[in-house]
């Protein structure tokens, strides 16, 4: 038989100087089984010829038995013979520049594994668990174990994959591309679970870049950038019970009450090194349990390049960060909280993603996931670039990660950050730094629709699962359904009251009579949106102080104040979030580089904010008028709103049957013989002083049980009278 160094290779010379020269973008038309087609003899009409392309190769045997010849001094190898010599996935055995020997079976003989169906559902963003199909997955391909490799790269001229196993060298594993889909994929045989990998790119400008997985499930420790490949679905759940009630949960009439932490900083271990998710598990759940919050909120623990980022520069949006631990490992710290009946929020970062080389930033060469033009595509405040939420497949990316999160962490919902600078197009910027959309407004009507598409899709597929909106701007409708006209959010955060009451509080209380209308204000918009009540991490930075040093006057008034402030919030409508260390007063601003004030636990003032915080969970869950209309005016009835002169202000809070009555008193001065209206005569028992002693306070005030008279007072029948303890709030309830 003639030899395959002295026949044309039976393809396009110019295909395979595009093999060799590492930029064919199908490298099945050359690599791998062919029919010899050309040049036969007789004895050659059912001849194959196999073409290999090993830069590391010293020589190559197919099956042990069929040596190959390398092509004109080049790392081409070729073999042919009668057709049926070799199975239909035979195998390479080579050795290396080190005379190791190496076996793998030919990537190249494999047919295309990515169905036309993924591709079309991709191609419309409709497609609900891409992340199932694009990244790395372990498969079994027609009897053989292997890892299928495929991204999104409309743009790049060759797509290959890279890792130890090819000594991450491109031009070893070039993918195919799918067409005109953008798609490229390879099924690799012989790897496994915990395998590195990157892809590397060949833009249309010849220029080669390396990139992280979009899509990856698992990274290597930073600085480090590769993905890992993740097993699939090796964590067997026992939180069945919690999601089935999840489900059939009525959020809008529950209490939610949000310990809000960066996992980094919680807590530290003895050589000041990140606690992992297990640790967290063993030290973490106990604490905010024994505290009484409903949920954990955790800042991003999204893969993440740059700690100082917090996880708001995401490069993973489908990895937990390998910073403390696996994701198996976090999949347990999720279970055990629903065990100890404590959901589970992630922060979640659609609006920007960072320029790191290795992540999205013109992925192919091209501004793939972000815009061209710097005034839709960047954000010149955070150093950060937009995502082109008009484009279906970044749309398909995002909402396939917020679905990930929801099905493979059984996460309970996502507080979606930065969504002004989402849905205005002159978010922070001056006048000819940004384009107007195709109406000359200022909305962004792409990254709109984005927001109503994951809104409605995430709520179909896991009913209960919550939206919540950091929206800093009166957009209106933002936690109303995308069928009314709204965004479709169950939720957003109240900055406007935030930031009132935190101006308000930080004001010395001589002062607080002029700014009263600061208290009240906040009444006329409450019920506007489904509203949850943020002190978050954003309040305790940047040189903001920590909100216990906020508080004005000597340590005593600034802890009084600090209670008083926690009680209110606890006491007004809508859902509460705290920041970590804010719940025992920790003096310094939070540092993402040390673990909180621990030690400050061991003094009695810091002791009476965690009691204090501790019994207003409690109280909060417990009595359904503190919770039930959260969201509905008929919630909330004021006393008295008028009392500027003495700083102090009444209302009631209602469920459908009862009533607690709530008084402040924001100044330092005991009220006594202070008379206040109520609806209902009888007793009204005091079930909450913020100055009692055991919370650090003076114990002044009333307590215990007090007689209404018939004596009508500020619109109602009957009237009680009381002595307002400093700085406090007093909350009562009928008998």
């Amino acid at each position: 038989m003639k030899s395959p160094a002295t026949f044309l290779p039976h393809a396009d010379p110019a295909e395979l100087q595009r093999i060799l020269d590492a930029r064919h973008h199908d490298p099945f038309e050359v690599l791998g089984r062919h029919p010899l087609e050309n040049n036969q003899t007789a004895n050659q009409i059912n001849n194959d010829i196999v073409r290999v392309f090993l830069p590391h190769a010293h020589d190559v045997t197919l099956n042990t038995t069929h040596a190959m010849e390398r092509w004109k001094n080049t790392d081409l190898f070729l073999w042919s013979g009668p057709r049926d010599t070799l199975p239909a996935h035979y195998e390479i055995q080579w050795r290396d520049e080190h005379n190791q020997a190496r076996t793998h079976i030919d990537p190249y003989c494999f047919a295309p594994q990515l169905g036309d169906l993924d591709l079309h559902l991709f191609g419309e963003g409709q497609h609900k668990h891409i992340y199932r199909i694009l990244g790395a997955h372990h498969r079994q391909v027609e009897g053989i174990d292997g890892v299928f490799f495929a991204t999104w790269a409309p743009n790049a001229e060759r797509v290959s994959v890279i890792g130890d196993f090819n000594q991450w060298d491109g031009r070893t594993h070039p993918m195919r591309v799918r067409g005109g889909s953008g798609m490229w994929e390879l099924f690799i045989p012989g790897l496994h679970e915990g395998d590195y990998y990157k892809f590397e790119l060949r833009d249309h400008n010849g220029q080669l870049q390396t990139k992280t997985d979009p899509y990856g499930r698992r990274f290597e420790l930073r600085p480090g950038t590769a993905a890992i490949v993740e097993a699939d679905k090796t964590y067997h759940w026992q939180d069945a019970s919690w999601v089935a009630e999840r489900e059939q949960r009525d959020w809008l009439h529950k209490p939610l009450s949000v310990y809000e932490l960066h996992m980094g900083s919680w807590r530290r271990g003895p050589d000041d090194e990140f606690l992992t998710y297990r640790q967290m598990t063993e030290q973490l759940i106990p604490y905010v349990k024994n505290m009484g919050f409903t949920h954990l909120q955790l800042l991003p623990i999204t893969e993440h390049p740059l700690d100082a980022s917090w996880g708001y520069q995401t490069t993973g949006y489908f990895a937990p960060t390998s910073r403390f631990g696996s994701p198996d490992d976090f999949r347990h710290f999720v279970d055990t909280c629903h065990a100890n009946d404590i959901g589970v929020l992630l922060d979640w970062v659609p609006a920007h993603f960072p320029k790191d080389a290795h992540g999205l930033a013109h992925f192919d060469g091209s501004a793939l996931y972000e815009h061209e033009d710097p005034r839709l595509g960047e954000h010149q405040d955070w150093g950060t670039l937009i995502y082109n939420f008009g484009r279906n497949e970044v749309k398909n990316f995002l909402i396939g990660s917020a679905l990930f999160w929801l099905e493979e962490f059984h996460i309970d919902g996502l507080r979606v950050d930065a969504v002004a600078s989402m849905l205005y197009l002159d978010y922070s910027r001056e006048d000819g730094q940004w384009l107007a959309n195709q109406y000359g407004g200022n909305e962004n009507l792409e990254a709109i629709d984005f927001l109503r598409q994951l809104n409605d899709t995430t709520q179909q597929r896991f009913p209960g699962t919550l939206m919540i909106a950091e929206e800093s701007t009166a957009w209106p409708q933002v936690s109303r359904p995308t069928w009314l006209g709204g965004l479709g959010f169950n939720m957003k955060w109240n900055m406007g009251w935030m930031h009132d009451t935190l101006e308000y509080m930080m004001k010395e209380p001589v002062y607080r009579h002029y700014h009263h209308d600061t208290l009240t204000f906040g009444l006329l918009y409450s019920f506007t949106e489904n509203f949850v009540l943020p002190f978050s991490h954003d309040e305790v930075v940047h040189g903001k102080k920590s909100l216990r040093h906020r508080m004005p006057g000597d340590e005593w008034q600034q802890f009084a104040n600090l209670r008083l402030l926690y009680a209110y919030m606890y006491t007004y409508p809508g859902k509460k979030l705290l920041f970590m260390g804010c719940e025992f007063g920790q003096g310094p601003e939070w540092n993402h580089d040390a673990q909180l004030d621990w030690h400050v636990l061991d003094y009695p003032l810091h002791q009476g904010v965690s009691a204090l915080l501790r019994d207003l969970n409690i109280l909060y869950r417990e009595r359904r008028p503190l919770h039930h209309f959260d969201f509905d005016s008929q919630g909330y009835e004021w006393i008295d709103c008028h009392d500027a002169s003495q700083s102090v202000i009444s209302f009631l809070r209602k469920d459908d049957e009862n009533f607690l009555l709530v008084v402040a008193n924001f100044t330092p001065v005991v009220r006594e013989d202070y008379r206040i209206g109520v609806p209902r005569g009888g007793d009204y028992e005091v079930l909450l002083n913020s100055d009692s002693h055991h919370y650090g306070g003076s114990n002044a005030g009333s307590g215990g049980i007090i007689a209404s008279t018939d004596q009508p007072w500020m619109g109602h029948p009957h009237s009680i009278v009381l002595s307002l303890p400093p700085l406090a709030i007093l909350v009562l309830a009928p008998r």
